[in-house]
């Protein structure tokens, strides 16, 4: 295991950034997991107008998650999500951004 990949597991195993999840592929069993949970406001810009929306986004360790698919679901704190969008991964290939809508 390389030093970057030794601290991106420490980051998401700190309890001030990351949070415990239940990753449950589509069709496949639930497996838990940590994510580094994203809640951002995103302002996409339409013609002239300019749309603000919430966003939510995680990151989940590709060493837990090795294929995330739109249509996945993803459980924090009671609250279920989809993955919406195709997941994207980091330089390093070790983590996956996913952009998440409730259920």
């Amino acid at each position: 295991m390389s030093a970057f990949a030794a601290a991106v597991g420490a980051l998401f195993a700190d309890p001030s950034i990351g949070r415990d999840a239940v990753y449950m592929p589509e069709g496949g069993a639930p497996v838990l997991v940590r994510v580094v949970a994203r809640r951002a406001d995103a302002v996409t810009d339409f013609g002239d107008a300019r749309i603000w929306s919430e966003t939510t986004r995680v990151d989940l360790q590709v060493a837990e998650v090795a294929n995330p698919r739109p249509g996945d679901r993803v459980e924090i704190d009671s609250e279920a999500f989809l993955i919406q969008g195709e997941p994207v991964r980091d330089r390093e290939r070790l983590v996956w951004t996913v952009d998440l809508r409730p259920t």
